[in-house]
């Protein structure tokens, strides 16, 4: 008679591989079903990884028993990964065709991914001491430690409170710490918690819009709200996240990106009366590590966070908010490439919530599933407090003298709102001095050695940056083929664009902002308060189209409209639409009317009449209908697989395998398929790489993935896999 199986454990790892790994538990330690979801240390190879287990049981009938080895330790008392959120993390690897350990390891914060056990995530506040009491009026003015100790007061402020208020904070605590002036204490089970400032009287729109939430906090419902920039949004989502805690519900929100937190959790606190929690790529791992603790237990109530922010724990959630949720960051685009505002989706399906998808510009998927009936529809039509649209004027630039890309026309009205002592925005989507550094007497310019992309000038021309691999570069001081000195920077980013605005408003007060102004950390909202609401120019990139209220900008000059116009992308007027429509929201709030200049060499442009006659409603509405006359998503479904190497030829014949074992699955299961390539990649080289590409397209979304299904799993086994990197992307943004 042959022995039992022995018992093994099934365990992801963060490999790039699509299988389980199986182990015998570690001694002592028996592989029964309770070790679902904990981590387990493994060796691999000649070295060790953590992993999660997904099923115990007996060793399969392919593998022997005796060849197994056996696990090292298991990490954790209890499930890490359990319920909803593992079979979320499964789906994700099932839907985006990628290793369940991978997904794993996106979803979990860099610590607990490294095998660190679950941090404590008792709160704690400061407090001054009875010295630091004393030694306050003694501090200097202006400095951080007297800013914290004039915040501390009398009060013990909890450290979730002071993240929101204070960013900075720390290095103060610390020095007053030091010293003896303050101290960190235990906070009990009702820390942070303040007076909830009142709500403002919503106006009629919300309220109904606020009404359709409420109604369906005991069940999965995707809403779409979809409000002019200045309706509103945020007070309805306050609305809905109040009465969610009411229930005794966990909130979570998802912003587009980290400039909008600290603005938002400051609001969000002060509305709600409790600490908020924030969970992005900004913040240390440690810190990332403790929040996703704290919504595990349940203690954090409600967490605002970007992207990766969807995969944390909700044992009672209740509420899922995505603000903005047209914006392109939602995607990861590398990696594991996900959506959060899918996952989101599908997470609020899964634990019975409501999930509001909120935007001034809707995504032509999300505004094609509402239209269908798939979605419920809120509309908030009118800007709250009594604000009005501002009023747009297009610019003909056309045989005009530009300064740095600013005409005559667009100065002068710069001019007059400064003298009006209020605030105006420029609006550039491209960093740097100049997109090209060009040799007026030979026509060379200076290329990225490894992509094939220009190096944009920075520095106001000292230094040239390619944006695609980061190489840098010292500008050369005569051209490299004929040796003039005529090298002269071609067109304006935001640099040039501030320079010039220097010259001519030599006493306006200014303020870039932009990624290379905003590098560190709250960078963006400590730039914005300094600013204020004094008279000035901001100057800056999408980075300033997003979220952040301005009362006193009553003018936004955009003029980079001509660069979005005549893409290949079919996605580019979309997000042109998008972008012309959301900084111009930033124009005029409360009382104050607002002006949008757009500043253009082509003013008769179908795109941009049709936004002047219908606004966006108008484009969507149209572009809807081209897009589904052309077999584009919503109308179809599309899956991007990329490849790259040193040389040209390995991309495209790993591509081209590739397609003859896709033609074979289709096939074989009856699908009709539209396959473009393998051709090169729009940046046919990027980061020394060559870079190719093969577009699968369908109208059924199932049986695109029936496909997917097998073919996916045959691409590692294919002749040429051992010479490329490879990715697949499923719903791309980007077909870049």
């Amino acid at each position: 008679m042959s022995p039992p199986p022995r018992p093994c454990l099934r365990v992801a790892l963060p490999v790039p591989l699509p299988q389980l790994f199986d182990y015998l538990p570690p001694e002592g330690v028996e592989a029964g079903p309770r070790l679902a979801g904990c981590r387990v240390r493994v060796p691999f190879g000649q070295s060790e990884r953590v992993g999660i287990v997904v099923d115990t049981g007996p060793a399969p009938a392919t593998v022997d028993p005796q060849a197994l080895r056996r696990a090292l330790a298991v990490l954790d008392d209890a499930p890490l990964l359990a319920g909803e959120l593992a079979e979320t993390l499964a789906w994700v690897a099932r839907y985006y065709h990628e290793p369940l350990g991978e997904v794993v390891a996106t979803a979990l914060p860099g610590p607990l991914r490294a095998g660190d056990p679950l941090p404590e995530t008792t709160p704690f506040g400061w407090r001054l001491t009875e010295a630091g009491q004393l030694a306050r009026p003694r501090l200097r003015a202006g400095t951080r430690p007297a800013a914290f100790a004039d915040r501390l007061g009398t009060e013990t402020v909890a450290e979730a409170v002071l993240d929101a208020d204070l960013p900075g904070w720390r290095s103060a605590a610390r020095a007053l710490g030091g010293r003896g002036h303050a101290e960190r204490v235990a906070l009990d089970g009702a820390t942070g918690a303040t007076a909830a400032r009142p709500p403002p009287p919503l106006h009629p729109e919300q309220a109904e819009a606020a009404s359709l939430v409420r109604a369906h906090l005991d069940g999965f419902a995707p809403i779409l709200l979809e409000g002019v920039t200045g309706s509103g949004k945020t007070e309805v989502y306050l609305d809905a996240i109040a009465a969610c805690l009411a229930r005794g519900r966990q909130a979570l929100v998802l912003v587009p990106e980290i400039g909008l937190t600290p603005q938002t959790l400051a609001r969000f606190r002060s509305r709600l009366g409790i600490p908020v929690h924030a969970l992005h790529s900004g913040l240390a791992d440690g810190e990332r590590a403790a929040a996703w603790a704290a919504c595990a237990r349940g203690q954090a109530r409600v967490v605002v966070g970007t992207r990766s922010a969807v995969f944390v724990p909700l044992p009672e959630a209740g509420l899922i908010v995505v603000d903005e949720e047209h914006d392109a960051s939602y995607k990861q685009q590398d990696g594991v490439r996900y959506h959060a505002r899918d996952v989101a989706l599908v997470r609020a399906r899964a634990l019975g919530v409501p999930v509001v998808l909120g935007s001034a510009t809707p995504s032509l998927e999300s505004l094609h599933n509402a239209l269908a009936g798939r979605y419920l529809h809120a509309r908030l039509t009118r800007r709250a407090g009594g604000a009005t649209a501002p009023a747009v004027r297009v610019i003909d630039v056309r045989k005009r003298r530009l300064e740095a890309g600013l005409s005559e026309e667009l100065l002068q009205a710069l001019d007059d709102t400064l003298a009006r002592g209020e605030q105006a925005l420029v609006f550039k989507n491209r960093r740097g001095y100049a997109p090209v550094l060009l040799c007026h007497d030979c026509g060379w310019s200076a290329q990225c050695r490894r992509c094939d992309a220009p190096m944009t000038v920075h520095a106001r021309g000292g230094r040239l940056i390619c944006h695609h691999c980061g190489a840098r570069a010292a500008a050369p001081r005569a051209c490299p083929d004929c040796g003039s000195l005529a090298l002269q920077p071609q067109g304006a980013g935001t640099e040039r664009i501030d320079d010039a605005l220097a010259a001519r408003f030599p006493e306006a007060l200014r303020l870039r902002i932009d990624r290379g102004t905003t590098r560190r950390r709250d960078a963006l909202e400590r730039h914005l308060a300094e600013f204020g609401e004094r008279p000035g120019i901001l100057v800056g990139t999408q980075m300033l189209a997003k979220g952040h209220d301005l009362p006193q900008l009553t003018r936004v000059a955009v003029v980079g409209v001509d660069e979005g116009l005549h893409s290949s992308d079919f996605r580019a007027p979309e997000r042109l639409a998008q972008l012309l429509i959301q900084v111009a929201g930033r124009a005029g709030r409360a009382q104050r009317k607002g002006e949008v200049l757009l500043q253009t060499h082509h003013p008769d442009h179908p795109l941009l009449a049709t936004l002047l006659a219908g606004g966006y409603p108008a484009f969507a509405a149209l572009e809807l209908a081209d897009r589904e006359a052309a077999g584009l998503p919503p109308y179809a479904h599309m899956v991007l697989l990329r490849a790259e190497a040193a040389d040209e030829a390995a991309p495209r014949a790993f591509l081209g395998e590739a397609r003859e074992a896709l033609h074979a699955d289709a096939e074989a299961r009856g699908v009709a398929l539209d396959v473009h390539g393998p051709l090169p990649a729009p940046m046919a080289r990027r980061a020394g790489r060559a870079r190719a590409q093969l577009l699968l397209s369908a109208r059924s979304r199932p049986a695109l993935h029936a496909v997917l299904d097998a073919w996916v799993p045959r691409l590692y086994g294919l002749p040429s896999v051992r010479r490329v990197r490879w990715s697949i992307d499923v719903d791309p943004q980007d077909l870049y």
